[in-house]
């Protein structure tokens, strides 16, 4: 059986910016095991399709997740982002924007 993954690569990148909303584009892809390039252009498709946006902290970049939009896929249109990641990572407090329970 061939390997692959359960989510995509964009999703992954989610997972990670919700454990560290500060790791860095080189942690992205060494993690992923993408190219530094490959983990730009995801991050900015993320960004541009305004699933999370960039702040400079300094000389790093955070990033913050906007957990309230929906899943892009027309059948998720029930859940939001925020609400997969929370499953997916346990990532404790709901993230900015994130519907309450």
């Amino acid at each position: 059986m061939g390997s692959w993954s359960f989510l995509s690569n964009h999703g992954r990148v989610l997972l990670l910016l919700a454990h560290d909303s500060g790791v860095r584009l080189r942690d992205i892809a060494i993690t992923l095991g993408i190219t530094e390039r490959s983990a730009y252009g995801i991050v900015t498709d993320l960004t541009s399709a305004g699933y999370i946006s960039k702040h400079k902290d300094g000389r790093r970049n955070r990033y913050q997740i906007h957990g309230h939009l929906p899943l892009p896929e027309p059948t998720g249109r029930e859940r939001t982002i925020g609400e997969v990641l929370a499953l997916l990572a346990d990532t404790g407090p709901p993230l900015a924007g994130e519907r309450q329970r």
